[in-house]
């Protein structure tokens, strides 16, 4: 398994999970899968029977602050370890670090030059 540093998920963001499945299964084959997440229904996205992504739907009202998009997922040993020194390096903490139950925790961060990307501790087990 991949681990510190690398790059270990990717998601979308959209107001149409419906549309976006039907627009990927017939652009590039995805398979999908549903999972029951306490924030609602999250789809996960797989090629050739492996994981390689997931899709969840935008909260009501999300939209009109924040267009449909991709982010992704970069592993850290301690990501709030990791939040702590986003502001000092010239970042910019968008979403401070908080659990996904059973996934792991993680936060939203901007690079220096606006980029977004999410980080990442995985739980255990």
């Amino acid at each position: 398994m991949a681990g510190h540093g690398t790059f270990m998920w990717n998601e979308l963001i959209t107001d149409d999970p419906e549309r976006c499945t039907s627009f990927f299964r017939a652009l590039i084959g995805w398979e999908t899968r549903e999972m029951e997440m306490p924030s609602g229904v999250y789809t996960v996205f797989q090629a050739g029977g492996q994981d390689v992504g997931g899709m969840v739907k935008m909260a009501d009202g999300q939209g009109a602050n924040m267009p449909p998009h991709w982010i992704s997922y970069i592993d850290v040993e301690d990501v709030d370890d990791a939040a702590a020194k986003v502001e000092g390096l010239g970042g910019a903490l968008k979403m401070g670090p908080q659990d996904i139950p059973g996934i792991g925790r993680f936060c939203v961060i901007a690079d220096p030059g606006g980029a977004v990307v999410a980080l990442i501790t995985r739980a255990a087990g």
